[in-house]
């Protein structure tokens, strides 16, 4: 340690106040009483977020300037108080002595957030009072601590610039692509026909189906085996496309039991329950490819549809704003196979569609590529900001 810091715990230089949540009967929105936080989901970048919640019964308090830490999954994160509120048992408060600069005391907090491990409780990771007080601390002179501070404000506040420039570039990049494809479908051409699946499905020219169906029963944990039939769920659509590196798999018996859900090469995945709306083409050299109940799979007829276009086609505003409408309809999130029977597609002639598909392609890979850019941009500014406060906290700044 740097000569003349000191080796502290947090209880010895802070007041840790745990957090209390008063009876639900006694919180309201319409700002009676005092601002209630409960957690992290009003937290900042810095400082705690205006108020959704008040309670007309106060348990504990935190004051302005105390530093608010998540005590509840996620264990860890930290915000500033910017008023007066009334804490509930997800948060804890800190509140620093007179010889600790409270910023220097966050920027530390926020580097030992990665080692902060709750106590594992029936149902969430948890940190008490007493473990936040036996944190550990590096103490250095005042002095120190407020040049240590300047540096990290400054240099956090540029981080911060650069993180807002490339997040909302990535939104712009994904905003365009979503333009693009809406322009497609809603500027039709000679021949476009628009029909429902179960129009489709009947149509003598389709000389068979466009198929739909839904996964089959989900098997037990047990059931998983180290290499088999693989077995996907929602989870594995990522960015238009399947994740076979997170399929988990079965016995060939046991998928041969499972009547329903036998995906191929080239259908078009859609997730229709919990997180609806993901679409993927399948790619795959597998003979057959078991679906969770939470996917549905169409095969297409190449004579008649291409599944690239359909994939195309089932992100656009014209189909999504469809099952939306199921959606809020019902109580719950998801989109059953009978309702999806039902749903008009845009089927242009199959020249139409191969024009559509190369020029959505090109737009969807370069959108994937640029991404990727700003994706790895963010990476490397919270690699850079972590090891700031590495370089702080271990005397090296």
């Amino acid at each position: 340690m740097k000569k003349g810091w000191q080796c502290k715990h947090i209880g010895d230089l802070c007041e840790v106040v745990a957090g209390q949540s008063p009876e639900g009967k006694f919180y309201n929105t319409d700002g009676k009483g005092m601002p209630f936080y409960q957690g992290k989901k009003d937290f900042g970048e810095k400082f705690i977020e205006d108020p959704t919640t008040w309670t007309t019964q106060t348990t504990k308090k935190a004051r302005a300037g105390d530093i608010l830490m998540s005590v509840r999954a996620p264990v860890g994160p930290v915000n500033f108080a910017t008023d007066e509120v009334c804490i509930g048992r997800g948060l804890a408060a800190i509140r620093s002595s007179a010889g600790l600069n409270r910023d220097f005391l966050f920027y530390q907090l926020l580097h030992l957030q990665p080692e902060i491990a709750g106590r594992e409780g029936a149902v969430f990771a948890s940190i008490n009072k007493s473990e936040i007080e036996a944190l550990p601390m590096a103490l250095a002179p005042l002095p120190e601590q407020q040049r240590i501070v300047g540096i990290l404000d400054e240099a956090f506040e540029g981080i911060a610039t650069v993180k807002a420039n490339a997040e909302r570039n990535l939104q712009n990049v994904r905003a365009i692509f979503e333009s693009h494809l809406q322009s497609v479908f809603t500027q039709r051409g000679p021949g476009w026909d628009r029909v429902t699946l179960e129009t489709l499905l009947e149509r003598k020219w389709i000389e068979g189906h466009l198929d739909g169906n839904h996964g089959g029963d989900y098997p037990r944990k047990q059931e998983f085996i180290r290499e088999g039939v693989p077995y996907i769920s929602a989870n594995c659509l990522d960015d238009e496309r399947v994740d076979m590196s997170r399929a988990k798999y079965l016995s060939s018996g046991r998928a041969a039991r499972l009547r329903k859900g036998v995906a191929k090469d080239n259908d078009v995945l859609f997730a229709h329950n919990a997180t609806v709306g993901p679409v993927a083409i399948l790619r795959t050299e597998e003979e057959k490819v078991i679906l969770g109940t939470s996917l549905t799979y169409y095969r297409c007829n190449r004579k008649h549809i291409l599944p690239e276009y359909l994939a195309h086609y089932m992100r656009s505003f014209g189909f999504k704003e469809q099952y939306l409408q199921v959606m809020r309809q019902s109580t719950r999130n998801q989109v059953p196979i009978t309702k999806q029977r039902e749903f008009w597609h845009v089927i242009p002639p199959l020249e139409d569609q191969q024009r559509i598909i190369r020029v959505l392609d090109g737009l969807l890979e370069n959108s994937r590529r640029l991404q990727y850019v700003y994706q790895r941009k963010l990476v490397v500014l919270e690699a850079l900001k972590k090891s700031l406060l590495h370089q702080a906290f271990t005397g090296q700044l």
